[in-house]
């Protein structure tokens, strides 16, 4: 199988956000960056897929050249190639504008599967695959926790809510969004690390006319705020008024 795994590189969990002057995004010079979770369990499953069945995982990402950092950390894990989408803007862009830089290095490779992560931990619109798959012409199928291949076709496993599932069977190619714990993560090794060093990253520029259609007009930290409010009247009163504080304004009952 020739799967396709894509990428995000985003700010590290530990980080505290510090916004830039004119309060639309992040201070990009003062972030420390790690590979998308959701992300993570894509490749793994990717990689798990390739030791079954055959073939290779070729990693996807789009972004500055910064982006290199988790190629290079996909490629030490197992990933036997990677195409690198390089432009400044889209460390920014919005899903549609990932999805459109991407479909375009990625339609010439005819891949019979592409993951994703369910979302991005920095922006969070769990729209990237599904837009994706549009773009290639792909079935999809998201918020996956097992995957089987049969033949030329897929049997899946979504989790929706309420605890329950749902049980799916896809033709190949398709895409599928992958939720994470679908399994548990590898890290690289020494010898990986040397490996990748050695492997492939081809480097393509997006599409002409590729832009975001999203606009951040300003950003803004959550205030945290305590308020301390005492309840006066006995103590039959004081039960029924904190009661009612909590069932209308707190909304935990």
């Amino acid at each position: 199988m020739k799967i396709a795994v894509c990428i995000k590189q985003v700010p590290t969990r530990e980080w505290q956000p510090r916004l830039n002057d004119d309060k639309t995004w992040i201070r990009e010079q003062d972030v420390s960056y790690e590979m998308n979770e959701p992300d993570a369990y894509a490749l793994e499953e990717g990689l798990r897929l390739r030791e079954k069945h055959g073939g290779e995982v070729v990693v996807v990402s789009a972004g500055p050249t910064r982006v290199q950092q988790v190629i290079r950390e996909a490629l030490a894990r197992g990933a036997d190639r990677a195409i690198h989408v390089e432009d400044t803007a889209l460390g920014a862009g919005d899903a549609a504008m990932a999805a459109a830089a991407l479909a375009g290095a990625m339609a010439e490779e005819q891949f019979d599967l592409v993951l994703t992560g369910l979302q991005s931990d920095d922006q969070g619109h769990a729209q990237f695959g599904p837009v994706l798959a549009e773009r290639l012409g792909m079935p999809h199928s998201t918020i996956i926790m097992e995957v089987q291949v049969q033949d030329a076709a897929l049997k899946v496993k979504r989790e929706l809510e309420g605890g329950w599932f749902q049980y799916l069977t896809m033709p190949l190619p398709a895409l599928l969004t992958i939720q994470s714990g679908i399994n548990q993560l590898r890290y690289a090794t020494l010898k990986g690390i040397m490996a990748a060093k050695k492997k492939e990253i081809r480097k393509v520029a997006p599409p002409e006319g590729v832009a975001s259609r999203q606009q951040v007009l300003a950003l803004y930290l959550p205030q945290k705020q305590k308020q301390t409010v005492m309840i006066t009247g006995s103590p039959a009163e004081a039960a029924k008024e904190l009661v009612r504080r909590l069932r209308e304004e707190a909304r935990a009952l």
